[in-house]
């Protein structure tokens, strides 16, 4: 059994492996045209569904009761609405953030993954306390599917006009609480299952904001057309696969 510090060092570099990758990923791609970047923040949305829709909630359900997972999900939601107040009151002293919706849409997408990840440690903490040999395929797993995550939040804040360094950099910090959710989860993994329960169906209810509020309407505001839902529809598709690979 490895110790808990240890277990904790194996999320943090788990956890930004993953983003940092889909940081550098989304940082390096320089897209002109509206019609495809929009394309791709539908994707990232896509993607976002099917880990909360094939992963987070029913994982959920198999710890805690429909309830819980239903509280956890309200309190995530209400958790992104006063980050989202947050920001826009930050954004009201930032003339460069206020007048760039893009780059605001950057950063709620960053905290809410930041929210999002701190789960996803617990699972790597609680897996490793279960068995070494689980831990890591949590942690693999959990490294693969940060990815495109890392590239929903570089994106848009290098086509925002940020640089590519602080798009990567923002990026790789939003893995952090992976580390620190591991850490936990090798405390509670015996103690509380309904908290890591109820932290899924948290994470759940912050990426259903980010999809419903902040990625979908971002797209629309900027591309009518239907090319950037047929990107969420693939995004749907590629995460169901990807969540029975």
């Amino acid at each position: 059994m490895e110790s808990i510090s240890t277990i904790g060092f194996y999320g943090l570099i788990f956890g930004m492996v993953g983003t940092t990758l889909g940081g550098i990923l989304g940082s390096l791609l320089k897209i002109e045209s509206n019609k495809i970047l929009c394309f791709i923040l539908e994707f990232a949305a896509g993607l976002m569904t099917a880990i909360i829709c094939f992963d987070l909630i029913p994982e959920s359900l198999t710890i805690v009761s429909i309830s819980l997972s239903i509280i956890g999900i309200f309190l995530g939601v209400f958790s992104m609405i006063l980050c989202d107040k947050i920001v826009n009151q930050f954004c009201e002293k930032n003339t460069k953030i206020k007048s760039n919706s893009l780059l605001k849409t950057g950063i709620i997408i960053s905290i809410g993954l930041a929210v999002h990840n701190f789960p996803e440690g617990l699972a790597i903490g609680a897996g490793f306390e279960a068995s070494t040999t689980l831990g890591f395929q949590l942690a693999i797993a959990i490294a693969l599917h940060d990815v495109p995550e890392g590239v929903s939040i570089a994106l848009p804040l290098t086509s925002s006009g940020s640089s590519v360094l602080k798009s990567i950099l923002i990026t790789t910090l939003s893995g952090l609480t992976t580390g620190i959710g591991a850490f936990f989860g090798a405390i509670i993994g015996n103690i509380s299952r309904e908290l890591i329960g109820m932290s899924l169906a948290f994470a759940a209810g912050a990426m259903i904001y980010i999809v419903s509020c902040e990625l979908i309407p971002e797209s629309k505001r900027m591309y009518k057309g239907r090319f950037a839902s047929l990107g969420n529809i693939l995004g749907i598709i590629i995460g169901l696969l990807a969540q029975n690979l």
